[in-house]
C-alpha cells in the first residue's frame, strides 16, 4: 500500500470502523505471524493478536504518522503485549513449534532434516536475551529492514545492528558448524 494511501486509511479509521476493518484485514496475518513467532502457541498468538488490534482500535485517535509504516506501531504494541504476557508468567515457557509439511516437498527425509534444523535454530533464538531475540525475529522471521526494526524497538539503527551481530555470534557459538550457512 503506497505511503499516502495508508496514511489516508489510518486517518479515516479514526472515525470509520470500516476503514479500521481494512487495516485489520491488511495487517492481521503479519501481526499474527510475529506474535506466534514470539509465543510459539497458536491460541496464545491469537489472543495476543486480538489484544493488539483491540488496543490499536482503542488508541487509534492518538496515533500520528511519524514517517514509518502503520505496521511499525502495531509491531510495537505486539512487543509490549508479549512482554506483558511473559511478565505475568514470571518467566518464559519454551513451547514446541508446530508446523505442517508443505505440499510438493522434495522428499520426506530432506524436509525432516530442514525442519529439524529450523526448529533447532529457532529454539536457540528463543534462548537469546529478549532484545536480541526480538531483533532476530523481526529481521529473519518478518524480513524487516534495520531501520524498521529500530523504529519498532525504539532503538537506533546502530543499536539494532549490534543486537543482531551479538545474537548471530552467540548462535554461532551454540549451534553446530553445519548451521553456519543459515546465520549469515
Amino acid at each position: 500500500m503506497p505511503d499516502f494511501e495508508e496514511r489516508e486509511l489510518v486517518e479515516r479509521a479514526k472515525e470509520d470502523p470500516d476503514a479500521f476493518g481494512a487495516l485489520y484485514d491488511r495487517y492481521f496475518p503479519q501481526i499474527y505471524r510475529f506474535a506466534y513467532s514470539r509465543v510459539r502457541d497458536q491460541s496464545l498468538a491469537e489472543d495476543v493478536t486480538s489484544e493488539v488490534f483491540f488496543k490499536a482500535l482503542r488508541n487509534i485517535k492518538r496515533y500520528t504518522y511519524s514517517g514509518h509504516p502503520f505496521s511499525s506501531w502495531l509491531y510495537q504494541i505486539t512487543l509490549n503485549a508479549v512482554a506483558d504476557h511473559y511478565r505475568g508468567q514470571h518467566g518464559e515457557v519454551e513451547l514446541e513449534e508446530g508446523a505442517s509439511l508443505p505440499s510438493g516437498a522434495p522428499s520426506v527425509d530432506d524436509e525432516v532434516v530442514r525442519r529439524d534444523r529450523s526448529r533447532r535454530v529457532w529454539s536457540a533464538i528463543d534462548q537469546l536475551p529478549r532484545h536480541q531475540r526480538a531483533a532476530m525475529v523481526l529481521k529473519f522471521g518478518e524480513d524487516k529492514k534495520i531501520e524498521e526494526i529500530a523504529q519498532i524497538m525504539g532503538k537506533s539503527a546502530g543499536a539494532v545492528k549490534l543486537l543482531l551481530h551479538r545474537a548471530v555470534e552467540r548462535l554461532r557459538r551454540e549451534l553446530p558448524p553445519e548451521f553456519e550457512a543459515g546465520l549469515t
